[in-house]
């Protein structure tokens, strides 16, 4: 059985002009906080030691549709991963050694 232990990685690569940065949270150590309400500006920021990301209003302006479209988005995807993740836990808890088999068989 292998250790599964948490880890933030970083990376920044520049293609043709162009930098992009990527940021992969695998620890259960990220928090997740929004902020602004009462007129200000909403913010959403997921962050570990290691790293911080935030998310907020285009350009740091007014609220705009396509703010409202990500916003969608993002709610989206977290539902859909909540809900990934309590059927795989629900699973895993039901069968332990699912997990272990899992990633055996990964490493086949």
């Amino acid at each position: 059985m292998s250790e599964h232990k948490p880890y933030t990685y970083v990376t920044a690569s520049i293609r043709e002009g162009v930098t992009r940065f990527d940021v992969s949270f695998c620890t259960s150590e990220v928090s997740a906080k929004a902020f602004g309400g009462d007129g200000e500006r909403p913010f959403l920021t997921l962050s570990s030691t290691e790293a911080q990301m935030t998310v907020t209003t285009t350009g740091g302006g007014p609220v705009t549709e396509r703010d409202v479209n990500l916003a969608r988005e993002i709610f989206t995807a977290a539902a859909r991963y909540l809900a990934d993740c309590e059927r795989l836990h629900t699973e895993q808890s039901t069968n332990p050694h699912q997990a272990d088999e899992s990633e055996q068989g990964k490493a086949a």
